[in-house]
């Protein structure tokens, strides 16, 4: 028996280590801090709420390989005192659709991007999205899981040289100590930063999730992946 063997994570699986730590926070929420700034600058909470609602939708269309539209962001807060419930219970049905049989084969959005990339790309949005909402409400950092940190590393290393040609991912954070973990808070995977343009896989023509998309991120993150 090969003890020093690694074992691999479907996308589902990852996304329900993801969703663990997501729902407490978005359970967290008060009303109060709806209005409240967060590390993404183009968002308040309620508006990345919203965002991230549409992300977890969506992406199970995509795993389906259904189409997917990031256009227009419904909002699901105002005037919904259930929406922390139905946020998770969108997310049980995302970690539910990449567990299915070939969700992961195959290619899947606008672009016929591979599909467990595409997945990983629901994967850092609802990682990174979560810690933007624990800062901005004051919450715990929710952390991330060892084997999401790694799944992400390599979605990034993937996505960057695009990214970057399209002014979505910064440039690689200086080298220092690769710190990695649910112990780890520093949101700087390989450098990506706030901004940019949003939209799914092949949505508009850009790149989506993780690039242009759900997955922008800024300075400081449950994971870190310096080079």
């Amino acid at each position: 028996m090969d003890t020093n063997s690694v074992k691999t994570y479907g996308i589902g699986e990852l996304l329900a280590m993801a969703r663990e730590r997501a729902v407490p926070v978005v359970r967290g929420i008060p009303d109060t801090a709806l209005v409240a700034p967060t590390p993404c600058a183009e968002y308040d909470v309620k508006a990345l709420v919203n965002h991230l609602y549409q992300v977890i939708v969506q992406f199970q269309r995509l795993a389906a390989k259904e189409a997917s539209d990031f256009g227009d962001t419904p909002d699901r807060v105002t005037g919904n005192a259930e929406w922390r419930e139905g946020l998770a219970l969108e997310a049980d049905r995302l970690v539910a659709a990449w567990s299915a049989p070939g969700a992961e084969e195959g290619t899947t959005g606008g672009m016929d991007m591979p599909a467990r990339l595409v997945g990983s790309m629901a994967l850092l949005d609802l990682t990174v999205h979560v810690w933007d909402l624990a800062r901005a409400t004051g919450q715990d950092c929710p952390g991330a899981d060892e084997a999401v940190v790694a799944e992400l590393a390599g979605a990034v290393d993937t996505l960057a040289p695009t990214a970057r040609k399209m002014g979505v991912f910064g440039e690689p954070a200086p080298s220092r100590r690769a710190r990695r973990g649910s112990s780890a808070c520093s949101r700087e995977p390989a450098g990506i930063r706030a901004g940019g343009k949003h939209g799914g896989p092949g949505s508009s023509g850009q790149v989506g999730s993780g690039v242009g998309g759900p997955g922008i991120v800024a300075a400081g993150s449950p994971f870190s992946r310096y080079s």
